[in-house]
């Protein structure tokens, strides 16, 4: 039985198809802008809740004391926020959607000490993408506002009252194979109801309304810290969590932590807040988790609403395309 003599391995530059035919190398190419635009939306867009996040991000940046997310079929068919802020001029609109064009920063140093919520100019450009989306906007001093179309760029006059909508239509229809990972409309809209708390929960002096199908299903009116939390989780929370008001060196903590025999089964009531930025830490749930190890046992969550203040210098906000993560400079 004689023995087939070894292939030599294919380069890099040529690999094999199945049928032992070798394919041309392909060249480098820099890829058009909106599918650039399309892998951003991979990371930065991961369900309606994602649009909902960044979209309130913008609005609480824009100085809006009322904000106002009206949803259909839990915001795969339309998401649209409203807020009363500032506005966009109409000069600076077709910018708006642009990737990295941004009012937040400006340089590195601005980079280095974040004091916004967004700040990347990334979100935009992103969810126009992978939808059919909508600006409208007037400033203060317009006559009034303008709408532009993002698939077309068209600006055209309309009506609204100082601040801006936007509004996302058909979430995904342009990468279908993205939109068979959503869940049930249901599901859907509890993500979105809880990117909006979480919001309400750092900003008492906000109005919050959220509407689905043209049904009120949440409202949260401006006022104290203590009412915003008992509005958002109930007097069960407040009855059953203690005021915490830490300086520890350069850093503030405050806010209101569980009683153990309030312990979950669910990790659902832990909020943890940088500068006003909703995060999720492992170094400071670790530590949490640590403060109850003698009073709590098995999987028993604990409950707490913890506000973090720190010299933005002192913590990089820039680690993650959803910006939910965050790196102390002296995590010990």
């Amino acid at each position: 039985m004689t023995q087939e003599p070894a292939r030599a391995p294919l380069s890099d530059d040529a690999q094999a198809s199945g049928a032992g035919e070798v394919r041309p190398r392909r060249t480098i190419r820099e890829l058009p802008d909106e599918l650039i635009s399309q892998i951003a939306a991979g990371e930065v867009v991961e369900r309606p809740a994602s649009v909902v996040r960044e979209l309130v991000d913008n609005a609480l940046d824009a100085g809006a004391s009322q904000i106002t997310v009206k949803l259909m079929a839990g915001g795969i068919r339309q998401i649209l926020v409203e807020d009363d802020g500032c506005g966009i001029p109409l000069e600076e609109l077709p910018l708006a959607l642009r990737r990295h064009a941004t009012s937040k920063i400006r340089s590195l140093e601005d980079l280095e000490s974040v004091g916004t919520m967004g700040f990347r100019g990334e979100a935009l450009a992103a969810i126009a993408s992978v939808s059919d989306a909508s600006i409208s906007s007037r400033t203060g001093d317009a006559a009034h506002a303008h709408r532009l179309d993002a698939r077309s760029g068209e600006l055209s006059p309309a009506a609204r009252s100082v601040g801006t909508s936007v509004e996302v239509r058909e979430l995904f229809f342009s990468t279908p194979a993205r939109r068979k990972f959503l869940k049930s409309e249901a599901t859907e809209l509890a993500h979105c109801l809880e990117s909006v708390r979480r919001h309400a929960l750092s900003r008492p002096d906000v109005g919050f309304s959220v509407w689905h199908e043209g049904k009120l299903v949440e409202q949260l009116r401006p006022g104290s810290a203590s009412q915003r939390l008992q509005d958002v989780l109930g007097d069960t929370f407040i009855e059953t969590s203690r005021e915490v008001d830490l300086q520890i060196g350069p850093m503030r903590v405050h806010g209101r932590a569980g009683l153990p025999d309030a312990a979950r089964s669910r990790a659902d009531w832990q909020y943890c807040y940088v500068n006003g930025r909703y995060v999720r830490d492992k170094l400071i749930s670790h530590g949490v988790r640590s403060a109850y190890e003698d009073v709590l046992h098995g999987s028993r969550q604990p409950t707490y609403v913890l506000f973090i203040e720190i010299d933005p210098e002192r913590v990089d906000v820039n680690v993650h395309p959803t910006k939910i993560e965050v790196r102390f400079r002296d995590s010990r």
